[in-house]
């Protein structure tokens, strides 16, 4: 009976330390940008949505890195959690919008992943990176252009806030509203005038005529 619970022990305590090492090679090939390592491990039954010691699960690590070669690894494990969030209410695609990690964002859509979550979305962060091939990504993935964070912020008011001029005049051609306010009653307009964006703010104005069609008398 001894011998069985010896041996009973003696597996346990090896499966412990396996699972210790998988775990530390997990989090090294994000840092390594192994995507072959990553591989072996996932085929291992590595759990894709593991959390680092302070609880950040790896696609987040691995955006952070940033590991290209291993999120693109990670972003087809079968049984990872695309929509998950961190702390701050953003998603793996948030993050690559803000970033302007192109091959990552086109991955995450073609996985279908949430464009259009509730609050701040990928679009408002696009609009904030200011990448024109990013915001059309979301926009042919159907991505609301409207959007309207919890203080009534539209992606259109954060680029007028950071983006290039190419970036706000694609947004308007798209449609996005000029004439909407936030919830301190502040515009597209408002908001570039605010941060001395003169320019940004005159071409929100003529389209603002432009919609409003010649001037009658």
């Amino acid at each position: 009976m001894l011998k069985r619970w010896c041996i009973a022990l003696a597996c346990c305590l090896l499966s412990s330390v396996v699972q210790a090492g998988a775990y530390e090679d997990f989090f090294s090939a994000i840092e390594r940008d192994s995507a072959p390592a990553m591989r072996n491990l996932l085929a291992r039954g590595m759990d894709p949505n593991t959390v680092n010691p302070e609880g950040i699960p790896a696609i987040f690590v691995a955006i952070a890195s940033p590991a290209l070669d291993v999120l693109a690894v990670l972003v087809q494990a079968p049984d990872i959690q695309l929509d998950v969030r961190n702390r701050n209410d953003e998603t793996p695609l948030m993050l690559a919008c803000l970033k302007g990690m192109t091959p990552l964002v086109q991955q995450l859509l073609a996985r279908e992943v949430d464009v259009n979550k509730p609050g701040w979305t990928p679009l408002h962060y696009a609009a904030t990176k200011g990448d024109e091939g990013i915001i059309q990504l979301l926009l042919d993935h159907y991505a609301y252009i409207d959007a309207e964070s919890p203080n009534g912020t539209t992606p259109l008011m954060m680029a007028a806030m950071y983006a290039p001029k190419a970036a706000v005049e694609l947004l308007l051609k798209a449609g996005a509203d000029p004439t909407l306010k936030n919830q301190l009653g502040m515009t597209a307009v408002d908001f570039a005038n605010r941060l001395q964006r003169s320019e940004i703010a005159q071409v929100i104005q003529a389209e603002i005529r432009r919609r409003n069609g010649p001037a009658t008398w």
